[in-house]
């Protein structure tokens, strides 16, 4: 089996509430550029979209996006509104609400009030009737629950199906699963970036049956600005070499070995990237390498 005829079933399956999804997906931000939202060059909108359809072709049916992933000439929703609409009835889109951005690119913060008009925009763009899977991105609030319970109101209405909650302090899980029931978590965590927090969210995720989904798992310092580098430390780039892959498809198995109610969200503008990231499915680690490269997490915090 070549890298290019794996599809991401070889991850194995996880529901986000009643909808099952592939534990490899697609994270949309990098669609838009080659610095994602921010300043960089804009994507090449035909290999955009190829990108996506040759995503689902690969089995991929869990698509992580939001409104505000655009640069100057691109859209992530509007990309995947062109690329896969009409949209296959497996096919999970998740998107995320709380913080926004206007058109000229500033970033805000949002009030409750105003989240029913950022799902109506996100349900505009994606061309939906519903959202199936909706985030509240945590935007530093040391409560959550006012936000929380604006979006349980919107589920209730119809027009989200399911809900999760980003950027969050365990205290906050326990918080949002009180006012409605939360089906995914999404936090960064990654090898050798620490976070006792994330580590105690991993947990409680799957304590619960809840989905963990990491962000910027491969990204190095620098990744909450858009940047794509990876710190290759010795241990990864050993096992790396041992398997004939790339350090980002280890950092990927790696998170994905973390539980089986782990997903992973890579995101990429690069056919060839696509097809390594989707690989990792079915990338086995051993019982060494999986305690080599847990030291290598366990130091780092």
């Amino acid at each position: 089996m070549t890298a290019e005829t794996i599809t991401a079933d070889a991850s194995g399956t996880f529901e986000l509430g009643d909808l099952p999804v592939h534990r490899i997906g697609f994270g949309a931000m990098r669609l838009t550029g080659s610095a994602a939202f921010h300043l960089g060059t804009p994507s090449d909108r035909a290999r955009s979209i190829a990108v996506l359809r040759r995503a689902v072709e690969l089995g991929v049916n869990h698509i992580d996006t939001a409104a505000f992933y655009f640069s100057a000439l691109r859209s992530a929703n509007e990309l995947i509104n062109t690329a896969l609409a009409p949209y296959a009835d497996d096919l999970v889109i998740a998107t995320k609400v709380g913080p926004f951005r206007d058109c000229s690119g500033e970033w805000g913060t949002s009030r409750p009030d105003q989240l029913r008009g950022h799902v109506e925009e996100n349900l505009r763009q994606l061309g939906r009737d519903h959202l199936d899977l909706v985030y509240l991105r945590r935007m530093r609030q040391d409560s959550i629950a006012e936000h929380f319970g604006a979006l349980a109101e919107l589920r209730e209405a119809g027009l989200i199906r399911h809900l999760g909650i980003s950027a969050i302090q365990p205290r906050h899980l326990t918080e949002a699963s009180e006012i409605a029931p939360v089906v995914s978590v999404q936090n960064r965590y990654a090898l050798d970036v620490p976070d006792p927090q994330a580590d105690e969210l991993l947990r409680m995720c799957g304590e619960r049956g809840i989905a963990f989904v990491p962000y910027f798992a491969v990204a190095g310092e620098g990744a909450e600005r858009g940047a794509a580098g990876t710190r290759n430390v010795d241990e990864v780039l050993a096992v790396a070499r041992a398997h004939g892959v790339s350090p980002a498809q280890i950092r990927t198995a790696w998170t994905l070995h973390q539980g089986p109610h782990v997903l992973a969200i890579p995101g990429t503008g690069n056919p060839d990237h696509l097809t390594e990231n989707v690989a990792v499915g079915a990338l086995g680690l051993t019982a060494e390498e999986l305690e080599r490269l847990n030291a290598v997490h366990t130091e780092a915090g």
